[in-house]
């Protein structure tokens, strides 16, 4: 695999290397077995790792699990602190840009879509990020059917607020529907998209087991902490498995209750996110084998050696 081809124009144009799937589908162990195969580093595309604190919920690489692998975009903000995805699209192809010109592969990890087509893809986002506008005091019922005036023929799913917020933002400063906005499909690195999946039933299963070992490592008392600190920010409030918890801490459901509530939630968060990744990029997929990890390592391997 090539991985920066040189233009006697423009220098260096990078390659990147992309992987994508549904939350707790083993897209980090991938990402850091083919770090070690490819000289690669890893760059954070998930929009809830970014923040320091908030580890067990966000499912974040142990740095165990990174093994001396370079990691770059995590833990960079503190949970009182805006990040936008105005901001990763910069600092992501700045770290791209960096590795590449080390000689190594830029390895884009995460379950974020929004955040690596902003990364990837030839998307100005300016004049959305001039605008100071808050939605904080609104529902999510309430902000969708705000939407709904607007822009009629929105796609975007009542519950995903972070992309109703930008839709209306995007009304707000260009008085025109989100959805008649002109979309490119214009890539501007040499990027080879991975995706990982499973069977959905057997996906589900693992998605509750994952949150069975979250709550045995310490997420009650991560999400307690985040709960008596008082901030209520986005990092706070996005992320599935603190604010399922609130309603425990403030003894208005049980812990079971709570724990059910926050399976369900991220079983539909990973269906949203096949939905996405299948819709808006070129995904070559590969069923995970979890019985022997290493049969996908070596069969993605194999797929990228013939690029």
């Amino acid at each position: 695999m090539i991985l920066c081809l040189l233009d006697s124009e423009s220098g260096i144009v990078e390659k990147v290397l992309v992987i994508v799937g549904p939350t707790a589908v083993g897209k980090t162990k991938l990402s850091v077995e083919l770090a070690k195969i490819y000289n690669g580093e890893i760059i954070n595309a998930d929009s809830t790792q970014v923040y320091k604190g908030m580890d067990i919920a966000t499912a974040k690489v142990t740095d165990e699990k990174k093994e001396n692998i370079p990691h770059h975009l995590f833990d960079i903000k503190n949970i009182d602190e805006n990040y936008t995805v105005f901001d990763f699209q910069r600092d992501c192809r700045n770290k791209i840009k960096e590795i590449c010109a080390k000689g190594k592969l830029p390895i884009l990890v995460g379950g974020t879509g929004l955040y690596i087509k902003a990364a990837l893809y030839d998307y100005n986002f300016e004049a959305e990020r001039k605008t100071s506008i808050s939605y904080s005091e609104y529902s999510n019922v309430q902000l969708y059917e705000k939407l709904k005036l607007v822009d009629p023929c929105t796609t975007i799913h009542p519950n995903n607020r972070k992309r109703v917020e930008r839709a209306l933002m995007y009304f707000e400063m260009n008085q025109k529907p989100f959805s008649e906005k002109e979309k490119t499909s214009k890539l501007l690195y040499n990027a080879l998209f991975i995706g990982l999946t499973t069977d959905r039933s057997n996906l589900y299963e693992r998605i509750n087991y994952r949150v069975d070992v979250m709550i045995k490592n310490g997420l009650l008392e991560e999400a307690y902490k985040i709960y008596k600190s008082g901030i209520r920010t986005k990092a706070v409030l996005t992320p599935i498995g603190y604010k399922e918890l609130f309603s425990f801490f403030e003894k208005e459901k049980s812990l079971e209750e709570c724990i059910d509530i926050l399976k369900q939630s991220s079983r539909r968060y990973a269906k949203r996110q096949y939905t996405w990744f299948y819709n808006q990029m070129n995904v070559k997929w590969f069923d995970t084998d979890y019985g022997c990890f290493y049969n996908t390592v070596n069969e993605v391997a194999h797929y990228i050696d013939k690029m």
